[in-house]
């Protein structure tokens, strides 16, 4: 298995614990989940492939669903104001 794929499934792993931890800890979990997966999807991508990358994404997504739920929901609030 590639390094890649590797620091993907440690990412699930840790994206899990922080799942199983007090509710006050997932806020700021998220963030970091966030801003973790943003290059590691890149590397799956760029050592894999468009196929990979887009099954890793989705992965991702389900895993952040609520967090992205709320950007999405906050960013057509602003989109609201200015347009």
């Amino acid at each position: 298995m590639s390094v890649s794929l590797i620091l993907a499934c440690l990412w699930v792993l840790v994206a899990t614990a922080i799942a199983l931890m007090p509710r006050r800890f997932h806020v700021p979990g998220a963030a970091v989940l966030t801003v973790a997966a943003i290059p590691l999807l890149g590397y799956v991508t760029w050592q894999h492939g468009a196929l990979v990358g887009v099954l890793a994404l989705a992965g991702a997504a389900s895993i952040l669903r609520w967090p992205l739920r709320h950007l999405f929901l906050r960013l057509q609030r602003l989109a609201g104001r200015q347009g």
